[in-house]
């Protein structure tokens, strides 16, 4: 399997692990989130295979670019332990394989031969730098909160 082979394998198992987690969370802001990471997910696969077959491709941004609108879902987001539990979970999973991507990609950017390849692979990175910030900013929101909850007696909290 080639580097590109297994890129394009990635993102499309990243779009269906997110597809599936958002069929689990219809009822809570995981959903939302999840829809677009798969999208995002999809469109990497995208780029990938027209690359892979030397057809053109567009760098677009990312679904995620307006993040204002994830955080404004969180106002829905129940606190019902089970479920933080699960968001958070999935967050923290989330953010390892985002975490792995990055890692994948540069290791591919170092090893590629021409300026476009460059070009795909740090558009590549910057893509799931940003789905690892997004997911590791919205399972802190949750952190706090529990935190909060938890421990409200205790100390000043800093203010996110």
């Amino acid at each position: 399997m080639t580097n590109l082979e297994f890129a394009i394998k990635m993102e499309y198992d990243g779009e269906k692990f997110y597809l599936h987690q958002a069929k689990l969370n219809k009822d809570n802001g995981l959903y939302t989130v999840c829809m677009m990471l798969a999208e995002d997910e999809k469109n990497h696969a995208k780029i990938l295979e027209n690359k892979m077959n030397n057809l053109e491709y567009e760098l677009s941004l990312s679904a995620l670019s307006d993040q204002k609108t994830i955080f404004e879902s969180l106002n829905g987001l129940a606190v019902e332990e089970k479920e933080k539990l699960s968001q958070l979970d999935f967050y923290r999973i989330a953010a390892d394989m985002e975490k792995q991507s990055v890692m994948l990609y540069k290791k591919y950017l170092d090893a590629s031969p021409g300026k476009k390849s460059q070009q795909l692979y740090e558009y590549l990175i910057k893509q799931e730098q940003l789905h690892y910030d997004v997911i590791d900013a919205l399972a802190e929101t949750l952190r706090n909160a529990e935190e909060w909850v938890e421990n409200a007696e205790f100390g000043n909290r800093p203010e996110y």
